[in-house]
């Protein structure tokens, strides 16, 4: 068997914790191999519904073994609050393994994100104050703290020591706030490691193994490719890949492993955050869109914040698609639009008067208008369809008009929140 890549086509909130959990049914593992708790997923099953920061959306399955990978920002208070919040709902203990090489996002990651985002004002990135970027910040500085240091306390002593030091700074000269002591914070930390010490191990020789043996392996992305640090709407990204790419760094797994990627949009567009966003619209129709958007409408799983809202953007998400490699396409949210009479396409920009259909960078995409192409609507309920030619004439044109516009197969088509409300084409 290979490993399939579930990932976001768009800007994150594509509903990819409904497709892991379709997927993770037939998985032997499922796989979290970026980001942090700064963003979730959401899943309903017969536990009832849930929202996913920090665990993999396989935890529903006792037959999978989840894994959060190297690449991983691991918040170890979110992490277990998740897990105490399934077992109060009678969701058995999952199967869980952390990598011994997954760094630690710190209370001081969490204090300089909100610290930075009040300073920088109307200036602010959208940021979830999750303290994600910190995070990656010492990573990339060296300055970061593994799960395996957590077992040593001189070590941990020593990398505290050498976080703190520019740290104090920012905090006294730029913030106006107290130093941090390493002391302070050493035996929490080591209470905190001996708590995650049963789940820890070498997980990246784990998922080799498993490969060898020919295991089922789905590799779950967080957030979308246009959040992308190095292809998306910079600086309104995040901090780590969101890119199938970047499974086989953050999971540990070998690049030709790889040979199936999901990417999962919406059949309209939403977004937390900050940032250009061409497609949008405001008014009732948007509240309409987002009230009906999945079991609770659309609000951030994390932050709770009214997601904005806009049409289906064929430009973003035909580029999303070519950066994720995409083998096929998940269209989630079909039937949210049932109510309309007409539905409109975003299918190409308008940049200082000239059309296009290439994503264009940052600095220029602030420029780009929408050009829409309209196409009748259904009005109807299709949540208890499970078969594409049972879709009313209009919904299959719909897909039909998507898929060739963003140029991958629509493999998939949920039409409703629930784990089996999914066509499969």
């Amino acid at each position: 068997m290979s490993v399939t890549a579930v990932v976001g086509a768009n800007w994150g909130d594509e509903g990819k914790g409904k497709m892991t959990d379709a997927l993770a049914a037939e998985a032997r593992y499922v796989v979290r191999y970026q980001g942090g708790s700064n963003a979730g997923h959401t899943i309903i099953n017969k536990y009832g519904k849930f929202a996913l920061r920090m665990l993999p959306s396989g935890v529903f399955y006792d037959t999978v073994t989840n894994v959060i990978g190297p690449g991983v920002a691991l918040n170890i208070s979110d992490l277990f609050r998740e897990l105490e919040a399934l077992t109060a709902r009678g969701v058995p203990k999952p199967n869980l393994r952390i990598s011994d090489r997954a760094q630690i996002v710190l209370p001081y990651h969490k204090q300089l994100d909100e610290l930075e985002e009040q300073r920088l004002g109307d200036r602010k990135f959208g940021s979830t104050r999750s303290g994600i970027a910190p995070f990656y910040a010492d990573k990339a500085a060296k300055l970061g703290i593994q799960t395996a240091d957590l077992f040593h306390r001189g070590r941990l002593m020593d990398r505290l020591e050498a976080a703190l030091i520019p740290k104090n700074v920012l905090l006294e000269h730029l913030y106006r706030e107290p130093q941090l002591s390493a002391a302070d914070m050493l035996e929490d930390l080591i209470k905190l490691g001996e708590k995650l010490r049963p789940y820890v191990c070498d997980t990246t020789e784990l998922l080799q193994r498993a490969v060898s043996q020919g295991e089922t392996i789905v590799a779950e992305g967080q957030l979308g490719a246009l959040r992308d640090p190095d292809h998306g709407i910079y600086p309104y990204s995040t901090s780590s890949s969101t890119l199938a790419g970047y499974a086989s760094v953050g999971a540990g797994l070998p690049p030709h492993a790889i040979t199936r990627i999901a990417a999962v949009t919406k059949a309209y567009s939403s977004s937390v955050g900050e940032g250009p966003f061409t497609a949008e619209i405001d008014g009732p129709i948007a509240h309409e869109l987002r009230q009906r958007g999945g079991d609770a409408g659309e609000y951030g799983v994390n932050t709770g914040r009214p997601r904005r809202m806009g049409w289906f953007d064929a430009v973003a998400t035909r580029y999303g698609c070519m950066l994720q490699g995409a083998t096929e396409a998940a269209l989630t949210n079909l039937d949210v639009l049932g109510f309309l009479d007409d539905i409109p396409v975003c299918a190409a920009y308008e940049i200082e008067g000239t059309q296009t259909t290439r994503f264009p960078v940052s600095a220029r995409l602030e420029q780009a208008k929408p050009v829409l192409e309209t196409l009748p609507g259904w009005k109807s309920d299709i949540s208890s369809i499970r078969e594409f030619d049972r879709l009313p004439l209009q919904a299959q044109n719909y897909v039909l008009y998507l898929e060739r516009l963003i140029g991958v197969p629509v493999r998939y088509i949920s039409v409703g929140p629930r784990r089996e409300q999914l066509i499969e084409r």
